[in-house]
């Protein structure tokens, strides 16, 4: 793949890179920096044709409101692959420098990620359905954890059973969410952050469109999920602001991001199979056990 990534960018800079490296994201697609000179390109391939028809529009409005996403440099077919290469943007994932971030700093980056998110908000959506249904994301999301959790055998189905039979408290809550657009998977990956600050929002190859609460419960369950403490969530939380009920709901998608991530362990994207273990079962149940017994104070407190 090596030679795929350096005869692209010959194609296109008319000049043969000096370093390839592949990066460690990158389900769905193959993703490498590649440096020529003093400078860094991202290169980004996949064997779908239309992989970032998506992602070039999302990235030009967004960059519109001012938003740090990475320039599109080129876009178009080499081969079997459509690439995109963008800018390289200085920073590493929150994830990986989290624990060296300070309460001030991750302060300061919660109140930046929750404007961006008000900014994002404000575009126009296009070809939104007349049936469109923020219930119908919380159904789809509950069978794809279903369906991968028998297939891979790691976890106890049951546990998407009776988080679904808890989704009838939520209807009323569901029904009233407007199909409003939000970055939803900004979480401990896909926000740069260098010196203690955002440098970036990287890998938006859409929009999502509903509950901007989802990609905060998304982030709380993946520090967990790193047994980090929950701090950034919660600045999150405070920054955006939320009633009693929309509290309520973020513990349901945190529950409802556990199983995702239980169903996601052993699944096989492209060449990449997502790593389970007997710590990572035994740490996402203790996750989904400490979750659920928090909804059920909250449930009852109703």
């Amino acid at each position: 793949m090596n030679d795929i990534i350096s005869d692209i960018f010959c194609s296109c800079f008319n000049k043969t890179p000096q370093k390839t490296e592949r990066c460690a994201v990158g389900i769905g697609n193959y993703v490498y920096i590649v440096k020529c000179g003093d400078i860094k390109y991202i290169i980004r391939c996949s064997e779908d044709n239309s992989a970032y028809d998506d992602t070039v529009c999302w990235l030009e409005k967004l960059s519109e409101l001012d938003i740090p996403v990475p320039k599109v440099l080129f876009c178009g077919q080499y081969q079997k692959y459509s690439f995109l290469i963008l800018n390289y943007i200085e920073g590493k994932d929150i994830g990986l420098v989290y624990r060296g971030l300070t309460a001030e700093e991750k302060k300061k980056i919660a109140k930046d990620v929750i404007e961006i998110q008000r900014k994002v908000s404000r575009l126009t959506l296009e070809n939104i359905d007349d049936e469109w249904s923020w219930a119908d994301f919380v159904d789809n999301m509950l069978e794809r954890s279903e369906k991968l959790i028998v297939q891979n055998g790691y976890f106890d189905v049951q546990k998407v059973t009776r988080l679904r039979e808890q989704k009838v408290c939520l209807e009323k809550y569901f029904s009233a969410v407007k199909p409003v657009a939000y970055l939803d998977d900004i979480s401990t990956k896909n926000l740069l952050i260098h010196n203690g600050r955002i440098s970036g929002i990287i890998d938006v190859d859409w929009i999502g469109t509903g509950d901007d609460l989802t990609f905060i419960a998304l982030t709380y369950v993946a520090l967990l999920n790193m047994d980090c403490d929950t701090d950034y969530a919660e600045y999150l939380l405070k920054e955006r602001g939320c009633t009693a009920d929309e509290m309520k709901a973020f513990l349901f998608y945190s529950l409802l991001f556990c199983v995702d991530f239980m169903g996601d362990r052993g699944t096989q994207f492209g060449d990449k199979i997502i790593e389970v273990n007997d710590e990572v079962v035994k740490r996402l149940n203790k996750i989904y056990d400490m979750l659920w017994e928090k909804w059920c104070e909250k449930k009852f407190k109703s």
